[in-house]
């Protein structure tokens, strides 16, 4: 195989990515439903996955010759090899982080080691950040009535950050979680005056999805955080953010998603303060 050829995930998804604007729509198409559904890729037929894709199998066949490789079993084995690397255990992970600490460095090296992956996820993001989106969300936000925050799994914690910090600036906002199931009604209650902050990442949480997409459809603007132009939240967004984190160990932070998050909140409080201001004089 050609040493330009992707040979992994991140490098394959990456690929795809800086070449998207140039991809023909049928191989667009495939692109976007392969990083949304790398799994489906994985172990799919041609025949299956070009149903689901809307396309022919021959587009399959194009799309992997796109990339450089010759045929599409080639390409789906990369989508195969970050599904065994996903799906290792938390009991496989920590045995990789011990044997680490006890190759002679000690525990001090898994600390050295998610210090590394934070440092390259805030400088990735420092150098790629837009500053027009920044100021696009932050303006989005400020004028919201009410910021519905919405995340699951991973994604979660930066959510319950969001929310924290916005009730501390005295910024009206809901966190879209329920233990009794009311989720949908809280919904509801949201309004094209309001925004939304949606978060995920890939494998996208369902419900996070699904929820965007509803409230997207009842007219409320919504600020993703995400991680591909082929996301499905970005396709709801009317802004929004391209994160991608550095895992240690199989272990991924969420050290420049959380600085966004602060950025994004700090930013919103700014905001509206310093118009609180104009108006008063």
């Amino acid at each position: 195989m050609d040493e330009r050829v992707p040979r992994d995930f991140e490098t394959l998804r990456a690929t795809i990515l800086d070449r998207r604007e140039s991809l023909p729509r049928r191989i667009t198409q495939i692109a976007a439903y392969a990083l949304d559904n790398p799994d489906d890729i994985a172990f799919g037929t041609a025949a299956s996955i070009a149903a689901s894709a809307g396309v022919q199998p021959s587009t399959l066949i194009r799309f992997a010759q796109q990339l450089g490789f010759d045929g599409f079993t080639s390409l789906q084995q990369v989508f195969r090899e970050r599904l065994r690397e996903r799906n290792s255990s938390y009991d496989e992970r920590l045995q990789a982080l011990r044997a680490k600490a006890e190759g002679g460095a000690g525990h001090r090296a898994i600390f050295d080691g998610f210090v590394a992956a934070a440092s390259t996820s805030l400088n990735d993001i420092s150098r790629t950040l837009d500053d027009a989106h920044l100021e696009d969300a932050i303006s989005l936000l400020a004028k919201a009535e009410t910021i519905y925050v919405l995340a699951k799994r991973r994604s979660y914690p930066v959510a319950s950050y969001i929310a924290y910090a916005l009730g501390k600036l005295k910024i009206r906002n809901q966190l879209l979680e329920s233990a009794a199931g009311l989720n949908a009604e809280m919904i509801g209650f949201a309004t094209p005056a309001d925004a939304v902050i949606a978060i995920s990442f890939s494998p996208y949480a369902p419900a996070t999805i699904d929820e965007a997409r509803t409230i997207s459809e009842q007219g409320v603007p919504i600020v993703a955080i995400t991680d591909s132009s082929f996301s499905p939240l970005a396709q709801f967004a009317s802004v929004w953010f391209e994160v991608t984190e550095a895992d240690f160990a199989g272990f991924r932070s969420l050290s420049a998603t959380m600085a966004l998050a602060m950025a994004l909140t700090v930013g919103v409080g700014e905001k509206r303060r310093n118009t609180g201001k104009r108006r008063k004089a």
